[in-house]
């Protein structure tokens, strides 16, 4: 295959992590789904970028389905590549988007799950506060549900974006954007008690970097860090089904709408370009409220 189809490769992650500024594991995935396309090229005899049309698409479409790949998934593979030839388009490395042509129907849209308040109640006592390690996931846990970041934009959070006087936290989001979240008292307490202990136990024989949370050699914490943490705080707590990471992120959504927190708020919270993706938790809200109101009226 032509040498060109890496040198695209490498100038589209170049693209992903400086002008959209995603995080790494995203990076990652639209890597693998991009490999895997030229894997397929590579089968079909397909020398270079520009020599795909739309009924190698179409092929390709169909072997993913053949794999057992669900219509969301293969649509998100879809959406990548037709990201990738865009940039080509622009860069003047191809002259056509074979995948402009392709539409998909949108499945229907799976409602995000989250932790009910019993359920976070009973991962924050798995975290001990006693050692270096157990300040530091105590304090990682209550910063992303008290501000409700992603955990990639938890890996970069710096000592300096911290303003521990007013309790805010300035968050470098998706394509450069930032916002300021505020935090309460519980996060305040513990961010307090790991940075004044467990920090300086984790870095002190680190030469001095900036970031917030540090792994057990006392370098930056990385997102797969944070999220090989959290997987292991559930697995320690009593919670048992299918829960990853993530569900922290919507359960301060979800939590805060039940509250009666307004969607633009929330919104600006969790740094959506679009109002259509904060909508979605109004639905989550209505479960929310209809297992809060069964598990607590006395004649539910």
């Amino acid at each position: 295959m032509d040498e060109n189809v890496n040198i695209s490769l490498n100038l589209f992650i170049e693209y992903l992590q400086i002008e959209k500024n995603y995080s790494q594991y995203t990076i990652e995935h639209y890597q693998q789904d991009i490999k895997g396309f030229f894997m397929f090229m590579s089968e079909q005899g397909i020398k270079s970028l520009d020599k795909v049309e739309y009924f190698d698409i179409r092929i390709f479409l169909t072997k993913l389905y053949d794999q057992g790949y669900a219509r969301r998934t293969a649509a998100r593979k879809i959406s990548c590549l037709r990201s990738f030839y865009k940039l080509l388009v622009r860069e003047d490395v191809v002259k056509e988007n074979p995948f402009s042509l392709v539409s998909m129907p949108k499945g229907e849209k799976k409602l995000p799950n989250f932790f009910y308040e019993e359920e976070l109640s009973q991962l924050f006592e798995a975290c001990e506060t006693v050692s270096p390690l157990g300040q530091r996931n105590k304090a990682l846990l209550e910063l992303l549900y008290a501000t409700g970041m992603r955990v990639g934009e938890c890996s970069q959070i710096k000592m300096k974006d911290l303003d521990m006087d007013v309790s805010i936290v300035l968050v470098h989001g998706k394509g450069n954007k930032e916002r300021y979240i505020p935090f309460g008292s519980f996060a305040h307490d513990a961010l307090k008690l790991y940075i004044q202990n467990g920090r300086q136990e984790l870095i002190k024989d680190e030469k001095s970097h900036y970031h917030l949370f540090v792994n057990h050699r006392g370098g930056p914490l990385t997102a797969r860090g944070i999220r090989g943490i959290l997987n292991k705080l559930i697995d320690q707590s009593s919670l048992s089904g299918s829960i990853h990471p993530h569900m922290i992120r919507h359960s301060f959504a979800t939590h805060l709408m039940a509250n009666g927190a307004d969607m633009r708020t929330v919104q600006e919270l969790l740094g959506h370009a679009f109002l259509s993706s904060t909508q979605v938790y109004t639905h989550v809200t209505n479960e929310y409220l209809r297992k809060t109101y069964m598990n607590h009226h006395p004649r539910a």
